[in-house]
């Protein structure tokens, strides 16, 4: 029975360290900061890493990258079909050009 309970208590301490990484995720750890440069990203990680923007959004945004040529600022995002001022200004502290 000792034996059984120090090895509970040898796996308990064995695990513990291993606890605060069970819960985490990166999309709610704070103090984190996220950012897209909106010139390189794929659809898929623009529409992962910008709020508001799903995949259709973010598909368009990397269409109009390729007709148009890199974006020279934030605000030029605006000029891609259903993406407004707001989403822009939602995620201005994530893009990178």
């Amino acid at each position: 029975m000792q034996k059984l309970i120090s090895l509970l208590i040898i796996s308990l301490f064995a695990l513990g360290p291993l606890a605060p990484f069970a819960h985490a995720d990166e999309s709610k750890l704070e103090g984190i900061e996220i950012t897209v440069n909106i010139n390189q990203a794929s659809a898929e990680e623009l529409a992962e890493l910008l709020t508001g923007v799903g995949l259709k959004k973010a598909q368009e945004i990397v269409d109009y990258r390729i007709q148009n040529g890199p974006f020279k600022t934030a605000n030029d995002l605006s000029n891609v079909k259903g993406i407004g001022t707001t989403t822009v200004e939602k995620n201005r502290d994530r893009i990178l050009l």
